[in-house]
């Protein structure tokens, strides 16, 4: 349960003002219906964090505890980094379609490229090597990009004005680092024994 927690929350927080958020934004505006949208978001989240959870499994095989350790919490910390610097946003992203299969797909399509190397899919993998969950990390971050990108989907850009993202921005950075931390902490540990 922690493993999904645990996701759930860094990654809705991560979302908050980044590039997808605003992508949600866009494609809301410009097609005018949510329930493509949403289900574009769904699929295409789905298909991009079990990449990058198997991914994150597949290094737990190939490196040791220790080392893993190591390399986790510094990429924690460098996520607590990487989510104060705030997202460019290209609308070209965004693509074409009037109908719900198109509204669908050029959502599909568009969130799985903007989800690519972005933060909350390098996270997923971090988490997936550091809980060894597979499918309570995807599940979670999965959760947390709805949760961050469905009230945007339905609230546009109104809710955007109300919630400032440098605020969201430096408390989702303030969890990556302190899971960072956490995790440098136990490698050091373990040194010790």
């Amino acid at each position: 349960m922690e493993a999904f927690l645990v996701s759930a929350g860094v990654v809705a927080l991560a979302e908050i003002g980044d590039k997808t958020q605003l992508l949600a934004f866009i494609l809301a505006a410009k097609f005018r219906q949510p329930v493509p949208i949403v289900l574009g978001i769904l699929v295409a989240t789905l298909l991009n964090h079990a990449f990058a959870a198997a991914i994150g499994s597949w290094i737990l095989t190939q490196l040791g505890p220790g080392t893993l350790n190591w390399i986790l919490g510094l990429l924690f910390i460098g996520m607590a980094i990487w989510t104060l610097i705030p997202d460019q946003f290209d609308e070209t992203q965004s693509g074409t379609g009037g109908d719900s299969a198109g509204v669908f797909s050029a959502t599909l399509l568009a969130f799985f490229l903007a989800e690519m190397g972005d933060k909350t899919q390098v996270a997923t993998a971090a988490l997936a090597a550091q809980y060894r969950m597979f499918s309570a990390v995807v599940a979670g971050t999965t959760l947390g990009m709805m949760i961050a990108n469905v009230p945007a989907v339905y609230l546009g850009e109104r809710l955007a004005n109300r919630i400032p993202p440098r605020l969201v921005r430096g408390i989702a950075a303030a969890v990556f680092a302190l899971i960072g931390i956490t995790v440098l902490l136990e490698a050091s540990k373990n040194l010790a024994l």
